[in-house]
């Protein structure tokens, strides 16, 4: 039997080990191990990629939401924005600096929240959107710019899936006010252990945020506020190094993937395959699709029976976990989309005849 995962590090970690291994001996022989000079160099390779004033490195995708609403000034008894379907770190950020989540429905197509059913639930108490470019996908941000302008809303984007993607010739991460990443190892630019970055063009929300990380003191034992110990380490920052030059073509690779699937997918009538919208460069964290009528969990077991890896990004939507239990809410699309997506293998230097392995169990499947 085959064995094929849904992701596959080893081809990477190939191609880049001499560089990787010579990085991480020159940081065992410098003796710096947090907040050195691999940090504070990838730190500003980050913003001019990203085309930001700053960039912060941090623990993980988690600490950054985290810290970056609470530097653009989001807290107790504050609402927020965002979308059912995503990840718990979304929401559960949210929730960590004191303020509620408002969910709104998604769009079907990108899987992303809604814009056009935003407004309907903003309140006084209202204080943020936090977008989620799901999957890779860029959520659709010139209404929420307009929104946040009429509102006196700040934008904080999570682009944990996100990174090198575009919006109308932006990176993601550099439109909001706060831009949030996450390098678990999956990811598009991922290290070989947890990490994230924040972004902003703002000088006091990078003055907060720099304090944030580090107990809240800007200078070295004149704590000013309670913070966080969410400091990226120098071994990790000399991976993303190495591997930020190379994450373009990466990204890349991943669109040829997606686009051979989409070739091969097309006259399958029981899947709906996922859609890049006008305007955005769509980096494919994940390759996701829908099936239909029912048959998700029956094409996820034939594919495992066969050694094809999948995984169902997401099967409970947020509003429907048990943290909140009791809560009487209802969002059609993101309900449906967790009943039917199925994310299929997707890596960068993933083979023609693996991918064509997956491709053909598929169709077999609905023959």
């Amino acid at each position: 039997m085959i064995n094929i995962p849904i992701f596959d590090a080893s081809a990477e970690v190939v191609s880049i080990h001499e560089e990787v291994l010579e990085s991480i001996k020159d940081v065992l022989f410098s003796g710096q191990f947090i907040l050195g000079p691999n940090v504070n160099k990838l730190e500003q390779e980050l913003a001019a990629y990203l085309g930001v004033k700053y960039a912060y490195g941090v623990n993980s995708g988690t600490d950054a939401l985290v810290i970056g609403l609470r530097a653009a000034g989001i807290g107790s008894g504050d609402k927020v924005i965002t979308t059912p379907f995503t990840f718990f770190a979304t929401s559960e950020a949210i929730h960590q600096v004191g303020a509620e989540p408002i969910f709104v429905d998604i769009d079907p197509k990108t899987f992303n929240m809604d814009v056009n059913k935003l407004e309907e639930v903003i309140t006084p108490d209202t204080k943020a959107i936090l977008p989620v470019h799901l999957f890779g996908q860029a959520c659709d941000m010139d209404p929420l710019l307009v929104l946040a302008q009429k509102h006196n809303l700040k934008i904080i984007e999570d682009v944990a899936q996100g990174f090198g993607g575009e919006y109308k010739g932006k990176k993601l991460g550099s439109i909001g006010d706060v831009g949030c990443f996450s390098f678990f190892p999956t990811k598009n630019l991922g290290a070989y252990g947890d990490g994230g970055l924040i972004t902003t063009n703002d000088e006091e929300t990078a003055r907060l945020i720099r304090m944030l990380r580090a107990h809240g003191s800007e200078k070295k034992y004149h704590n000013e506020m309670f913070g966080y110990n969410s400091r990226l380490d120098e071994l990790h920052a000399s991976i993303l190094r190495v591997k930020l030059p190379k994450v373009d073509d990466w990204n890349q690779k991943r669109r040829d993937i997606a686009a051979r699937y989409h070739t091969e997918f097309a006259g399958i009538n029981g899947i709906s395959l996922p859609s890049e919208q006008d305007g955005t460069s769509h980096v494919f964290h994940q390759y996701t699709i829908r099936v239909l009528e029912g048959k998700r969990d029956s094409l996820k077991q034939y594919l495992a029976d066969k050694g094809i890896g999948s995984m169902v990004y997401y099967p409970v939507p947020l509003h429907k976990l048990p943290v909140y239990q009791g809560s009487n809410w209802t969002f059609e699309f993101a309900e449906k989309a967790a009943e039917e997506v199925l994310s299929l293998p997707m890596w960068p230097l993933m083979p023609e005849k693996v991918q064509a392995e997956v491709v053909k169990a598929i169709q077999e499947y609905f023959v």
